[in-house]
């Protein structure tokens, strides 16, 4: 028998929300202490609605709900609000509150990080550390000094981390012996780093200086932030086992429109 419980003022980020009944809608929520969970906001889409208007991506929220089994009823959601403009930059880096609006592909690569949550957290499997990680690529997303490819490739990796699937990026797999920067490396997805002799072929060929720049979260060249991506991207499409990804197929019509080819 399901028992019925009370969440109440639970930091949260609207993932995703679809329309229920005539005024209501179903919303996704990545919360620190729950989880990803699924509610119902009853009245949500009327055009007076207080929760309504705070269910906004990116957005910090508090979040309170009702829940008897899978599916939950929203009682309460507000929006984080900074108590002084002199603490902003300090509480909002650590919360990662929203200051403007995502364009571009900034904002994208929002929607492309929801939608990997959406796609590999199961409901009610707490990660608060993947949570905090969401706070911080958003943070960065907002920021106009910081570089969004980085602030994603850097999220992939603790997303994988947190899932039980991280990546090992220090050592060979074989010998254990420490990754040499100036050595090229094969990446077997189920193994992990061998040095490569002579002309390496393949995909997953990478210097180790790209390797342990993942694994420090540096990546603040060009070729580390592109070797990462591919790393990366082979190791989710792994987890999301054939299951597209809209974001990613947006993202490609977005840079091909404006004559650009790599990123996201």
């Amino acid at each position: 028998m399901s028992v019925a419980r009370r969440v109440s003022l639970e930091p949260a980020y609207l993932l995703h929300h679809y329309a229920w009944r005539d005024t209501s809608r179903i919303v996704e929520l990545l919360t620190r202490t729950h989880g990803r969970v699924a509610l119902i906001a009853r009245a949500a889409r009327q055009a007076r609605s207080a929760t309504g208007s705070a269910l906004r991506p990116f957005a910090r929220l508090l979040v309170s709900w009702n829940a008897k089994g899978d599916l939950g009823y929203l009682t309460s959601a507000e929006r984080i609000i900074l108590s002084s403009p002199a603490a902003a930059g300090e509480v909002a880096r650590s919360a990662g509150e929203s200051h403007g609006s995502l364009a571009g592909d900034r904002l994208m690569s929002g929607f492309y990080a929801n939608e990997l949550l959406i796609k590999l957290l199961q409901r009610a499997d707490p990660h608060a550390g993947l949570f905090d990680a969401y706070a911080t690529m958003l943070d960065d997303l907002h920021r106009t000094d910081a570089d969004p490819a980085r602030a994603l490739r850097i999220f992939e990796k603790r997303l994988l981390e947190e899932l039980g699937w991280g990546l090992n990026l220090e050592s060979e797999a074989t010998s254990g012996r420490p990754l040499e920067a100036t050595r090229s490396y094969r990446y077997g997805l189920e193994s992990g780093a061998e040095p490569v002799d002579g002309v390496a072929e393949g995909i997953l060929i990478f210097f180790g200086t790209s390797l342990l720049s993942l694994a420090h979260e540096r990546l603040h060249d060009a070729r580390s932030l592109a070797d990462a991506r591919r790393l990366l991207r082979a190791a989710l499409d792994r987890l999301l086992d054939g299951r597209a990804l809209r974001t990613r197929e947006v993202l490609h019509e977005m840079r091909l429109h404006a004559g650009r080819h790599e990123g996201g």
